[in-house]
């Protein structure tokens, strides 16, 4: 999906291909509002490619040494390290994938290639209107007062100090001397300590000052969306009889440019849950009156009931089957229109069927079919896409 196409975005981007660098221009009122809070956090969108940072908060920008020119534009990976916890790394990707907040302790890495330990604490932000998720919102905490575990405890007395940890998971003694640090920024570490550290665990407080930072910069973009007429929110508000796709897919599905629906066998009266725009164009309904809808809505009464019976037996059985139907248009005159249509199942990794796909044709299609592909052919080649952006979906993308 284009930038152009993710509309329900509170900021404008642009991307220059000659320079190679990417520009996200906020609002000003909204960036002015997020600029004041307090809290270090990152705004990402997973509607443009590479999942990159749109919006890095002044507090980000002190805390990882960055400048916010070196930091937009770029994916959150590029902060991580040789010593970065892979399985952390695995929950946030797995998080992102199935659009939930995610809070973990992760080792991040300065400008200067300094590691600090942080409390990473992520959350999706949904499109009031559709569902559909249109940022992740990242806070970083500094955690700061913690033991390590390292399987054996901590390591032995130095000048002293046996079992003190000052500031971080790590102890403040740097070559047999204190090392004062500033409390109010993550502390640094050396890459030999590094080798001995399995996980490092933020205290009780700074989890609540993660959830408080989240519900600040959510509080600020749920206020100035209803300025912006594109309401946005923390949770997922689903159409009726609809599940929620998720981002990944329907970028996906927007790049098929054919006339297609996707049904789910797994919800009452399989409903429709993605319906493309030339399925539109062509029906004339609009997208609202569409999803949620189970497909015998395109039918009238002089649709052939044993076309429909046939239907039903293949959707049954799980197989897939191609019918000529007459179906009804919500254009203003009412008409109808004979629907050359292929139905087929599209199952996940596990062999289930997740979804139906349902590809239209005009059927006056086939009297035109000289120079272009047959209709079969094109409707097969639409089943194939949408099956390689469904499996595609249950992949990490970040």
């Amino acid at each position: 999906m284009s930038i152009t196409q993710s509309s329900q975005s509170l900021f404008t981007a642009t991307e220059d291909e000659k320079e190679g660098t990417f520009n996200a221009r906020y609002s000003l009122w909204i960036r002015e509002a997020l600029d004041e809070l307090p809290h270090s956090f990152t705004i990402t969108d997973p509607f443009i490619s590479g999942h990159p940072i749109v919006f890095a908060s002044p507090g980000f920008l002190k805390m990882t040494g960055y400048s916010l020119q070196e930091v937009i534009g770029r994916n959150g990976r590029a902060f991580q390290g040789p010593k970065t916890n892979r399985r952390s790394i695995m929950e946030i990707r797995e998080a992102i994938r199935e659009e939930r907040p995610v809070q973990v302790s992760l080792l991040n890495y300065r400008k200067s290639g300094s590691p600090f330990w942080m409390l990473f604490h992520m959350i999706p932000v949904f499109g009031d209107d559709d569902g559909r998720v249109i940022h992740f919102v990242a806070v970083q905490v500094p955690i700061s007062g913690q033991k390590m575990r390292n399987g054996s405890g901590v390591r032995g007395d130095v000048s002293g100090l046996s079992e003190l940890v000052f500031g971080s998971c790590r102890r403040e003694v740097c070559l047999g001397s204190y090392v004062h640090q500033d409390r109010s920024l993550p502390v640094e570490c050396d890459e030999q300590e590094l080798e001995n550290w399995e996980h490092c665990e933020a205290s009780e407080s700074e989890k609540l000052k993660s959830a408080e930072a989240v519900n600040s910069v959510l509080a600020v973009l749920t206020r100035y969306s209803e300025f912006a007429g594109r309401l946005v929110c923390g949770k997922r508000n689903c159409l009726r009889g609809a599940d929620c796709l998720s981002s990944s897919l329907v970028i996906s599905l927007g790049r098929i440019k054919q006339s297609f629906v996707l049904t789910n066998p797994c919800l009452p009266d399989m409903p429709i849950v993605y319906a493309s725009d030339a399925f539109l164009t062509l029906t004339g309904y609009k997208r609202h009156e569409v999803l949620g809808q189970n497909c015998r809505f395109l039918s009238g009464v002089d649709t052939d009931s044993a076309v429909l019976y046939e239907m039903k037996e293949c959707i049954l059985k799980g197989q897939p089957c191609t019918v000529q139907i007459l179906n009804y248009s919500n254009r203003k005159d009412k008409s109808t229109f004979w629907n050359l249509l292929h139905i087929s199942p599209v199952r996940n990794a596990s062999g289930k069927t997740a979804y139906f796909v349902g590809v239209q044709m005009e059927a006056s299609c086939r009297d035109s079919e000289s120079k272009d592909l047959r209709p079969e052919t094109r409707q097969l080649s639409v089943v194939g896409a949408v099956r390689v952006a469904v499996r595609s979906s249950f992949m990490v993308t970040c």
